[in-house]
């Protein structure tokens, strides 16, 4: 088996009052009516991760309504280095906790324990909206190889929005400046190092595989002075006149794009068509599976919702095969079971016909 999440018990969720589902590792094949109930459970699995999840949803828009009387995950996963129970909630309006084997913890230490990844329908413009939905991307993807990677990015964040606030302040004093400007280009630095690794590390998992599905010639774009600390440092300093016109920061990562070229066709992602761009999505997402089987020896749990909806039956199969020789618990939905057929004896089958509960 390779990571998977056993049990996922759920109390008071979106729509679900109580549900319990107890998984084998196979791929788990969820059908149903639209407004049944089944993307809420692949929310359920995202959360065992960090961050806000698949829909990145507040901690107080998670519960049942209208009793909004807080929520509960619990899990047992087979994770990095064996079972591990986790346990997910909030009260209320209080903040998200945390507690692993019993005890509290932090969000960026589920991504030590369990690799996540996910591709929702909410994706498929990815390539054709603006930038900030593929920095989400691209930075879910570095997670998964380099969990640490958050607190990088929420230090550089933090550093920002103070630096921000002296900008819109009309704040001139250099001084002020001096020390937010060092620590953004220290994090700053390691959040562009960070992507960097995980794009090649994507790169070498395309150029190793046999799959139906197309490959991405991915490419780190944006502003200069993302590179070394002391490039960074002195872009800021040097724009600070002009940041302050704008009233926000101007240079740096949080500007970077992820570009994507359709290999075979040489062609931007952009400029594909829809089917397309779906491919390539579902393509990247396998090579990152890939290439955290072999760096860690287990695929990451898998959430790929309505997956098959832009897919015709023989890249479908493709899929399935694709999935099982990669020993991944791919758990997905689609409203009709008959659009799991290849997966035969292969995959365990939910039914939802009404919200749990």
């Amino acid at each position: 088996m390779g990571q998977a999440v056993t049990t996922l018990a759920l109390s008071h969720f979106r729509s679900h009052l109580a549900g319990r589902f107890e998984w084998d590792g196979r791929p788990v094949a969820i059908s149903g009516a639209n407004g049944a109930g089944k993307t809420n459970i692949l929310e359920a699995v995202s959360l065992l991760s960090p961050g806000r999840g698949l829909r990145r949803a507040g901690a107080d828009e998670l519960g049942r309504r209208p009793e909004s009387l807080g929520w509960k995950i619990r899990a047992e996963v087979q994770g990095i280095g064996g079972f591990h129970e986790v346990e997910t909630f909030a009260e209320g309006a209080e903040a998200r906790v945390v507690r692993i084997d019993g005890k509290a913890a932090t969000q960026v230490a589920l991504g030590r324990i369990l690799r996540v990844l996910w591709l929702v329908p909410a994706m498929d413009r990815l390539w054709i909206e603006a930038a900030e939905g593929r920095r989400r991307f691209l930075d879910r993807m570095v997670l998964s190889f380099l969990p640490d990677h958050a607190e990088a990015v929420l230090a550089y964040e933090k550093a920002m929005r103070d630096r921000n606030r002296l900008l819109k302040d009309m704040v001139s004093d250099a001084h002020w400046y001096g020390a937010l400007e060092a620590q953004m280009a220290a994090s700053g630095a390691q959040v562009t190092a960070n992507r960097r690794a995980a794009l090649q590390r994507i790169s070498v998992a395309q150029n190793g595989a046999e799959t139906a599905f197309p490959f991405a010639d991915l490419a780190l774009a944006g502003p200069e002075g993302e590179g070394e600390p002391d490039d960074l440092a002195a872009a800021l300093a040097e724009g600070r006149r002009r940041d302050m016109a704008a009233g926000r920061t101007l240079t740096g990562p949080h500007r970077a794009d992820l570009s994507a070229v359709y290999v075979a066709k040489g062609v931007p992602a952009a400029q594909c068509s829809t089917g397309e761009q779906k491919a390539l999505l579902i393509s990247l997402i396998l090579s990152n599976a890939r290439a955290l089987a072999q760096d860690i020896g287990a695929a990451p749990v898998l959430l790929l919702d309505e997956v098959a909806a832009h897919l015709d039956p023989a890249r479908r199969a493709a899929l399935y095969d694709e999935l099982c020789t990669l020993n991944a618990q791919a758990v997905m939905t689609g409203t009709e079971a008959s659009l799991f057929d290849t997966l035969g004896n292969r995959a365990q089958y939910i039914s939802v016909s009404d919200p749990i509960g």
